[in-house]
């Protein structure tokens, strides 16, 4: 959840609209600190950040016309994006995450899908 929260608020908010916010977990010295602090986080706020920045993409989103806006600032591989790749983009990000806890989960507790 801390990683969903940080591309939530990386991609909507920083890149899209241009916010001038900081990350909420990577710093200097820890790039991945939304990965690396997670054992020792605490889960309910970890859900309330990215409930947060899911709100807040929300209104950034709403503030886009359409599809083919492009970002406010370029990315560092890409250049400037459209809200269509970044929507694509996010809809694989979840995927591969969702897909990284079913498999832990049901190598907790044997239970597979359809």
């Amino acid at each position: 959840m801390r990683h969903l929260a940080e591309v939530e608020r990386g991609w909507f908010r920083q890149v899209l609209a241009g916010e001038e916010v900081p990350d909420l977990y990577a710093t200097e010295d820890d790039q991945e600190a939304d990965f690396n602090g997670a054992a020792d986080g605490d889960v309910a706020a970890a859900f309330a950040a990215w409930s947060a920045e899911c709100d807040l993409a929300r209104r950034a989103l709403a503030a886009c016309p359409n599809l083919d806006e492009y970002t406010r600032r370029r990315t560092q591989r890409r250049g400037k994006v459209t809200l269509r790749w970044i929507m694509v983009h996010m809809i694989e990000e979840y995927a591969r995450h969702n897909g990284h806890a079913d498999l832990l989960r049901e190598r907790i507790d044997g239970s597979v899908g359809d």
